[in-house]
């Protein structure tokens, strides 16, 4: 991806100006919501009226649900044909859920009323370089700009369209005569560069994408497009060092290692780019993935669809699209795209591992650790798929397994000499002391502590766990303190020290410290629980049935449903003493008590 310094607010205005006629694009998810009972089947849409179509659409907009909204858009369309707010909206719908096809057809019809219509332009512009018209597409893609990254766009793509038509000189000057922004002239190199390097102009070519690589030495596809063209015009040694170069800045990246590899295999690296589409597909992902690192995900949804439309296997806009579906919290979507990435391509391992992450999301935890799993039988040092597959076993209260695969984890570092990593050691001592391991947790513990002495999640869970077993109690409370004032916005900590005030018999700090936890986390079962059993020692028991009653409604674990519930209904026993008090309660895997 290209990591330049894109004007914010430029990209935004431009995203706004674009997409203004129909109100944001949605995300899409690839199936309906899981609170419709059952999506109107064909049948049922060509029944529904067309207010009916269209305030389900303006309610799957909201919920960012572009597939949904769509279908009810047209199905609104249907009924009224010559309505041009709705041909407008089922045209941003359609293209904001990736079908192209229909998008080109209610472009022409959007057309046929607005020759002005810049999105429309594009999407046919696109089209007709899909379908090698590129006459006509330079013609409908110029009239699409508007703003610093439309025009940029545009041009990127006229000159591909330029190079499919055999004038390679027309569109290398076309690029070179666009002015704007300080971020243009890398996008600019780049892709003369790699259109030189197809039209078999090597030496223009590796003199464009040189000056790219010059101006960031970062940019991943400025590397490889570079490393790319020195394999081949250079010597391997050549294109070794800017790959090489690179891993020192990004660790490990699949395509650097890939392209590593390769050249020490004595291989010649073909160009970055094969056609005008595939370059144009190129122009498109950079721009769309930069837009989605800074905050333009509606715009940068649609050069994404656009790139895919060219090029489906793009393993990059592939990643980049799914990464904007997580960034919209929508995992069904992004699943849907991370099962698209090519078997072949180095970016599959990303992409499963992600993938399970999103399967995880959506409850679907099963077939994320099979998944994690079959990763990590593959490559048994992959620190990665390791940590996410005990993540997702912590989450799912696997606590002997997720012991395991961290365990795992800290064989790989020490058997690669690696620097020990403090967090293998924190999960897998939250999944000991959950598997009631606690001399194993204990341990892990104080080790995490050794390699990161002022890690507050660490103090706090050992300090809590500690106090929470009548062991240790000042140096307990010194760890629980200093956490605090480490993390004084973090509820989850600021509990522990309210429990630990509890646990030792000061009630009255235990109230003030817990009320300020439950401001902090209003939503939280356990802290509304503490709350509770604080106010009833303190004679506030009126209080304390009220958070009980908010604790059992927020689900708590189920274990501790029914000693809520008997709370509620007897309230606390008289002679009960703290350390008694709940000596089962559960830390949310190490964020507090």
């Amino acid at each position: 991806m290209l990591s330049i310094r894109l004007n914010r607010l430029a990209m935004i205005v431009a995203a706004a100006t674009l997409l203004a006629p129909s109100g944001p694009v949605a995300a899409q998810t690839p199936d309906h919501p899981t609170e419709t009972a059952q999506f109107p089947s064909a049948k049922d849409l060509r029944t529904m009226t067309t207010s009916g179509s269209y305030l389900a659409a303006r309610h799957a907009s909201v919920e960012r649900d572009a597939m949904s909204a769509a279908t009810f858009y047209r199905s609104a369309l249907r009924t009224d044909p010559k309505n041009n707010e709705l041909l407008d909206r089922a045209f941003i719908s359609s293209l904001a859920e990736g079908d192209i096809a229909i998008a080109v057809k209610l472009a022409d019809r959007i057309l046929a009323i607005d020759k002005s219509n810049r999105v429309a332009r594009l999407v046919v512009g696109v089209h007709n370089l899909k379908l090698k018209k590129y006459a006509v597409a330079q013609k409908n893609i110029k009239q699409s700009i508007r703003g610093p990254i439309t025009d940029l766009v545009a041009t990127l793509l006229a000159g591909w369209a330029d190079y499919g038509a055999d004038d390679t000189k027309q569109a290398v000057a076309n690029i070179d005569a666009l002015t704007g922004p300080e971020w243009y002239p890398i996008f600019k190199d780049l892709h003369s560069g790699m259109l030189l390097d197809l039209a078999g102009r090597n030496k223009e070519a590796g003199a464009r994408l040189e000056r790219a690589y010059k101006l960031d030495d970062s940019a991943l596809r400025v590397a490889d497009a570079y490393a790319r063209w020195l394999s081949r015009n250079k010597d391997g040694a050549a294109a070794l060092a800017v790959y090489e170069a690179f891993d020192k800045k990004l660790a490990r990246h699949p395509l650097i290692q890939e392209g590593i590899k390769e050249i020490k295999a004595g291989k010649k690296l073909p160009q970055l780019v094969s056609s005008p589409q595939t370059g144009a597909a190129e122009a498109l992902y950079g721009i769309g993935a930069s837009l989605t690192r800074r905050g333009g995900e509606d715009l940068a949804l649609v050069y994404l669809q656009l790139a895919l439309y060219l090029s489906p296997d793009h393993s990059m806009a592939l990643l980049s699209l799914a990464d904007l579906y997580e960034s919209v919290k929508k995992p069904e979507m992004a699943i849907g795209v991370y099962q698209r990435v090519p078997v072949d391509s180095p970016l599959k391992r990303n992409a499963q591992i992600q993938l399970a992450t999103n399967l995880d999301a959506v409850d679907r935890s099963d077939e994320a650790i099979k998944i994690l799993r079959g990763v990590t039988e593959q490559d048994s040092s992959d620190l990665e798929a390791i940590m996410a597959l005990g993540n997702v076993e912590r989450g799912r209260k696997k606590f002997a397994d997720c012991a395991k695969t961290y365990g795992k984890g800290i064989d790989v570092i020490a058997e690669t000499k690696g620097k020990p990593n403090w967090v293998y050691y924190y999960f897998r001592g939250i999944c000991e002391e959950r598997s009631k391991n606690w001399g194993k947790a204990e341990a892990d513990m104080k080790k995490a502590l050794e390699i990161q002495p002022e890690q507050p999640h660490v103090l706090n869970y050992l300090g809590y766990s500690w106090i929470d077993r009548g062991l240790n109690l000042d140096e307990a409370m010194k760890m629980i303190k200093h956490a605090v004032d480490q993390r004084p916005d973090d509820g989850y900590i600021v509990d522990s020290l309210g429990w630990a005030y509890y646990r030792i018999g000061n009630y009255d700090e235990a109230v003030k410290t817990l009320e300020r936890a439950i401001n902090l986390k209003p939503e939280d079962p356990t802290v509304n629980d503490h709350l509770g059993d604080a106010y009833w020692r303190v004679g506030r028991t009126l209080e304390a049935r009220f958070q009980w009653a908010h604790a059992r409604d927020l689900k708590p674990e189920a274990e501790e449903l029914p000693k809520i519930e008997a709370k509620i209904e007897k309230g606390l026993p008289a002679d009960e003493t703290p350390s008694a008090a709940s000596a089962d309660k559960k830390k949310d895997d190490g964020k507090g008590g």
